[in-house]
């Protein structure tokens, strides 16, 4: 590729939040950018293109309109997700079947599509906007904490698998960060009456996040990560979520795992 050309990005779940300001700042640095998402939020120099990540047909469809644009895929960045929350107990199977056709499914039909391209190119890099709840499960989260520790355990097999075509993978593991997705997350009401802390333990998670990092600081997390060479498997976002990552390291895990339920449970 001839270094003026610029370079090309693709994402999912960028309508808002992490994913709309990310579209923003690589476009913002001459990249071409195309954001796929079910809604759409204007953005200048981001180009929308409408698409449902658990559909496989509208995801190959939507990748086809990229590649009719541009002849490359540098960078994937599979960012689609949201959140339930609700005792695993009390929490409909049809709801924890969404969380994971959103959370993981989604991000592996994206990564199913953009493959023969990156190939075919001989190199790219595919990143993953994963959480820090993916090493430290969240109560009364568990099926959110279950779908990102799913996309860990594929990003590392992936990167395996995908080192021989010259192709990258990495994953950011956010803390708390403000955005939209408290706001649209699905919360089940059932099981209040046996599980009597589950309701003020997701209010209080849900207040940290409103108190969290800004979208920004994990944009310019993901630039960085999408122009390294050579990027780790995964990166933390947040000092302080890093040392809670570097504890869960050193301590016993019944020790860390006794810690946050006296936090959240």
């Amino acid at each position: 590729m001839d270094k003026h050309t610029p370079k090309t990005i693709v994402l999912t779940g960028g309508s808002s939040g992490i994913g709309l300001v990310t579209a923003q700042l690589f476009a913002a640095k001459g990249w071409k950018v195309f954001s796929l998402s079910r809604t759409e939020t204007p953005a200048e120099g981001v180009t929308h293109i409408t698409c449902d990540v658990t559909g496989e047909q509208s995801v190959n469809d939507a990748i086809q309109q990229v590649l009719t644009c541009t002849d490359r895929i540098d960078v994937a960045l599979s960012n689609a997700g949201y959140g339930i929350s609700g005792p695993v107990e009390f929490t409909e199977l049809a709801d924890a079947k969404r969380q994971f056709d959103v959370n993981f499914f989604g991000a592996v039909t994206f990564v199913k599509a953009v493959l023969p391209q990156m190939r075919k190119q001989q190199g790219g890099t595919i990143l993953f906007t994963s959480s820090v709840a993916a090493v430290l499960s969240v109560p009364y989260q568990s099926f959110y904490s279950a779908s990102k520790a799913a996309i860990n355990a594929m990003a590392l097999a992936l990167a395996n698998e995908v080192r021989p075509f010259g192709i990258r993978v990495s994953c950011l593991m956010p803390g708390d960060v403000a955005t939209g997705f408290t706001a649209a997350r699905s919360k089940s009401q059932g099981g209040e009456s046996v599980y009597t802390r589950s309701q003020s333990a997701v209010s209080a998670m849900e207040k940290d996040e409103q108190a969290g990092m800004t979208p920004h600081k994990m944009a310019q997390m993901l630039w960085r990560m999408a122009n390294k060479k050579n990027p780790a498997p995964f990166y933390i976002g947040g000092a302080l979520y890093r040392i809670f990552g570097f504890l869960d390291w050193l301590l016993p895990k019944r020790l860390v795992n006794w810690i946050e339920g006296r936090m959240y449970a």
